[in-house]
């Protein structure tokens, strides 16, 4: 990326916190990440040029829509600027930050005030599984399903079985890396979960099977929370020499296809990859920062379902095509291996507000390379990279961070 982009403030919330139980609702928890994310980044709401807003389901879950005029609601210093919602399914918290990045990169504005935000613990858990199938074809795929999004990661999980062989005590390995993660985040949703041994065991009442070839600990949960960013231009970081960034975002990808899920596997069922577009957006977002995976020190990548995370495995080029296997066997992806994936918890262990979820990737990735991370820090982490999808990968979206200049 020619024009700089910098990280100077992030913030995440409590993601195991029932926001509806504390008679909370969206202003609320805007308030609290615009506050807490401006804090961070020592600026008040005078000195925001624009807001993007990552939302995905509010009307759904909550009744409320028009979310880009929710931060100037909470706060009266943004009364005025330009802001907007971005929807993207999953990844709409990613496409947020993708607009505030070319209003920086644009010269339009040098202070952008990005936050991700859902609410999705509003309602039973049968009832939110039907909301969030709204982001599938609707009509169309899913019809059968009493949780769509595990029924298609299950079929993704086929489709790796049908070319190259799947033993899901794999997948089992990647909920319970997740999970252990998660105890070291104080953010986490599951940190004080009390997991069953996954690896000993298929027991349906311990681990019951929600759809498919996927049970409850394959599966991220309903969750309410927010993260928040602000993103400077580089103009803005020399003319305040007082800030110090947290990160840089060094590159980024963007691929969008269609919405079935059929639609992808059979076009592209001659590509060595499942979702070669998926490929495609970590291969832009290495290039726009010119580097490769060996300059990485760690990802966050989505594990909405276990399966989504083996995908991401042999995506990103940890291993070759169909063989994510290996790097689980190998502890590559644990906090010490060779690339750890998710010191968070991810998706499934962290918690997976929607909305929320591409930018709390960022907060993560850029505490992980200002060395801030805390219990789940990777030492010495200089580089880090996100990988977030919305549906079933129509939407991808992957950014590359990289430490601020020593001294």
């Amino acid at each position: 990326m020619n024009q700089g982009v910098w990280i100077i403030g992030a913030y995440q919330s409590d993601f195991g916190r029932n926001l509806s139980r504390e008679g909370r609702d969206f202003a609320d928890l805007t308030a609290e990440v615009t506050e807490a994310t401006l804090s961070s980044a020592g600026l008040s709401g005078a000195e925001v040029d624009v807001v993007h807003v990552g939302n995905a389901f509010g009307e759904l879950f909550a009744g409320q829509g028009h979310l880009g005029a929710m931060p100037a609601t909470v706060d009266p210093a943004l009364w005025g600027l330009p802001a907007s919602r971005h929807e993207a399914a999953c990844a709409s918290g990613s496409v947020a930050t993708r607009g505030a990045i070319a209003d920086l990169a644009a010269g339009f504005h040098q202070v952008a005030l990005v936050l991700g935000l859902e609410l999705e613990r509003t309602v039973p858990s049968d009832v939110g599984a039907a909301h969030l199938g709204a982001a599938a074809w609707a009509g169309h795929e899913g019809a059968d399903t009493k949780n769509i999004w595990a029924s298609v990661f299950s079929q993704v999980a086929d489709e790796y079985e049908r070319r190259y062989g799947l033993d899901h005590a794999h997948l089992q390995a990647i909920a319970t890396t997740n999970l252990g993660n998660a105890r070291r985040n104080p953010n986490a949703q599951t940190r004080t979960w009390t997991v069953p041994d996954l690896t000993e065991a298929a027991d349906d009442t311990v681990n019951p099977i929600v759809e498919g070839r996927l049970r409850r600990y394959d599966c991220s949960q309903l969750t309410d929370g927010g993260a928040g960013l602000v993103l400077v231009s580089d103009q803005y970081l020399r003319d305040h020499p007082r800030l110090r960034p947290l990160a840089r975002i060094e590159g980024w990808g963007h691929r969008t296809v269609g919405l079935g899920l059929r639609q992808k596997l059979q076009r592209d069922n001659e590509s060595p990859y499942v979702m070669p577009h998926v490929r495609q957006t970590v291969a832009e977002a290495f290039d726009r920062a010119r580097v490769t995976l060996d300059d990485v020190d760690g990802f966050e990548v989505h594990d909405c379902f276990t399966p989504s995370e083996y995908l991401a495995i042999d995506h990103i080029g940890l291993t070759e095509p169909g063989q994510s296997w290996k790097a689980i066997e190998n502890d590559d992806i644990a906090i010490g291996g060779r690339l750890p994936i998710n010191p968070s918890g991810g998706l499934i262990g962290g918690g997976h507000p929607v909305g929320a979820t591409g930018v709390r990737m960022l907060v993560d990735a850029a505490k992980q390379v200002s060395d801030n991370a805390g219990d789940y820090q990777i030492p010495g982490a200089r580089r880090f990279g996100t990988l977030n999808i919305g549906g079933s990968t129509a939407t991808t979206m992957s950014f590359v961070v990289g430490a601020p200049p020593r001294g």
